[in-house]
C-alpha cells in the first residue's frame, strides 16, 4: 500500500517527513522539544514553516476514527486540538509495516498538567485545574460527546486570567451522539474519577503533591464540581407565574458561568398555576463572543470577562455611560489595551498571550496601588511588571530546546 496523507495539511513539507522511520527513530533536526503528557502512544512534535504539529503513532483504524471525531468536535466548537491529517501506508526500509500517524496542530501556549504542576503543587492550583476539567467535560457532554477516558493526561491547559482553560487532546475512545445518555454520562464521570485519583496518587508518589492534599478527596471534588455545573445548566425550574423575574435571574446566572441560552421551554404544571422552565443552553463563551464583537480580540472566557470589566471601568471613569458601546470599546483598545502591548518589549511578548499579559498587568497594578496607598497608574504598572515579573517568566510559546524531563 503506498504512502497516503488524508486531510487538509496545508503544508506540503509534511509529506516529506521521514515516514519510513518509526517516530522514536526520527532525526532530531525534524523535531522540537515541547512538554508532553503521559501517553500510551509515541508522540513527537515537528515544526514546519513556523507551525508546530503533534504527531501520534497509532493504528490506521484508530487514527482515522480519532481524526473524524476531532473534526466533529471542531465543528461543534468544542475545546479540542485541531486535526490536520492521517498518514497511512507507512513502510520501513526493510519492507515491514509501520503504524499510521495522526497529525494535529499544536495548541499554542498550552501545557500538559505535569508541566503546569512542576514543583510542589499548591492545593489552589489543583483546584483550578479540576474546575477547568469539569467545565470541559460538561461542554463535551452538552454536545453529546462521550469521552471514555477523561483525565488530566488527556487534557491540555492554557492560562485563562486567574484560572485555566482545558482542551481535549485525545479522542481515541470517544463517541459523538445526538445527545448523551444518562448511562454514558454516568460512566464518563466514573472513569474521570478513577483516572484523576490515579494521577493524584502518581503525583503523591513523586513528591509533587502538597501534604495537605488528599488524592481521593480531590477526585471526589471533580465529580462534585461537574455535578453542580451540570445541574445549573440543565435542571428544570418550577416557578409561579408571578415570579417570571426568576427566569431572567436564571439566564444571568448561566451567562455568569460563560454559557448562552438559545431558548426556554416553558409549560404549565398540571393542576397548578406554576410553570416548568427548562433552558436550552448552547455555546459556552458568552463573554468571549461579546469581547470579540466589540474589539476583535479572540481570547479565553475568563480573560474576556476580565477585559470587559476593565472596559466597563474605563467607560465609567471617562464619563461615557451613555456613549455607544462600540465607540467606547474602540477608545479602550486605542487608549488602554494597545499601549500596554506596545510598552512590552517585542522579545518578551512570546512569554504570554496578550490577553493574559494584560490581565497580569492589571493584577500587578492593584498590588502596587495597595502598597502605595493610591492608584499608581497603568503606565507605571506596565514598567514595573515588565522589569520585575515578565522578564523572569518562562516563554510559554517558544520551543523548549533542552531535554524534556516530562517526556515519557
Amino acid at each position: 500500500m503506498p504512502l497516503q496523507m488524508i486531510g487538509a495539511p496545508g503544508d506540503p513539507d509534511l509529506i516529506r517527513l521521514p515516514w519510513d522511520l518509526p517516530l522514536e527513530q526520527w532525526p532530531e533536526h525534524h523535531l522540537v522539544a515541547l512538554p508532553r503528557g503521559i501517553s500510551r502512544h509515541v508522540v513527537r512534535f515537528a515544526r514546519l514553516g513556523g507551525r508546530v504539529y503533534a504527531i501520534k503513532e497509532i493504528s490506521e483504524r484508530y487514527a482515522r476514527r480519532e481524526y473524524r471525531l476531532l473534526w466533529d468536535l471542531v465543528r461543534h466548537d468544542a475545546p479540542s486540538v485541531e486535526p490536520v491529517a492521517v498518514v497511512t501506508g507507512r513502510t520501513a526500509a526493510d519492507g515491514s509495516e509501520l503504524d499510521s500517524a495522526l497529525i494535529t496542530r499544536h495548541l499554542q501556549f498550552s501545557l500538559p498538567y505535569r508541566a503546569v504542576l512542576s514543583g510542589t503543587v499548591r492545593p489552589d492550583t489543583l483546584t483550578r485545574l479540576l474546575d477547568a476539567l469539569a467545565v470541559l467535560l460538561v461542554r463535551l457532554h452538552l454536545t453529546g460527546f462521550y469521552w471514555g477516558d477523561c483525565s488530566l493526561s488527556n487534557t491540555l491547559f492554557r492560562r485563562d486570567a486567574g484560572a485555566f482553560a482545558a482542551y481535549l487532546v485525545d479522542a481515541e475512545t470517544g463517541e459523538l451522539h445526538p445527545a448523551i445518555s444518562e448511562g454514558l454520562r454516568a460512566h464518563d464521570i466514573e472513569v474521570a474519577h478513577v483516572n484523576i485519583y490515579g494521577e493524584m496518587l502518581d503525583l503523591e508518589a513523586g513528591g509533587l503533591l502538597h501534604p495537605t492534599v488528599d488524592p481521593l478527596t480531590f477526585a471526589d471534588q471533580l465529580v462534585e464540581r461537574y455535578e453542580r455545573l451540570w445541574t445549573e445548566l440543565t435542571q428544570d425550574e418550577i416557578i409561579d407565574e408571578v415570579d417570571w423575574h426568576r427566569v431572567d435571574q436564571r439566564i444571568r446566572r448561566l451567562n455568569s458561568l460563560g454559557f448562552d441560552v438559545a431558548e426556554m421551554m416553558v409549560r404549565r404544571k398540571a393542576g397548578t398555576s406554576r410553570l416548568i422552565v427548562r433552558p436550552k443552553v448552547v455555546d459556552a463563551g458568552h463573554h468571549q463572543r461579546r469581547l470579540l464583537r466589540l474589539t476583535g480580540l479572540d481570547v479565553e472566557e475568563n480573560q474576556a470577562r476580565r477585559l470587559l470589566n476593565d472596559l466597563d471601568a474605563f467607560r465609567v471613569s471617562n464619563g461615557l455611560r451613555h456613549e455607544d458601546e462600540a465607540i467606547v470599546a474602540h477608545r479602550w483598545l486605542a487608549e488602554v489595551f494597545q499601549p500596554v502591548m506596545h510598552a512590552t518589549p517585542a522579545e518578551l511578548r512570546r512569554k504570554l498571550e496578550p490577553a493574559q499579559l494584560f490581565h497580569e498587568v492589571l493584577d500587578h497594578r492593584w498590588f502596587m496601588s495597595e502598597a502605595a496607598g493610591h492608584d499608581v497608574g497603568l503606565a507605571a504598572a506596565v514598567r514595573s511588571y515588565v522589569d520585575n515579573v515578565l522578564v523572569f517568566k518562562p516563554d510559554e510559546k517558544a520551543v523548549i530546546t533542552t531535554s524534556d524531563p516530562l517526556s515519557p
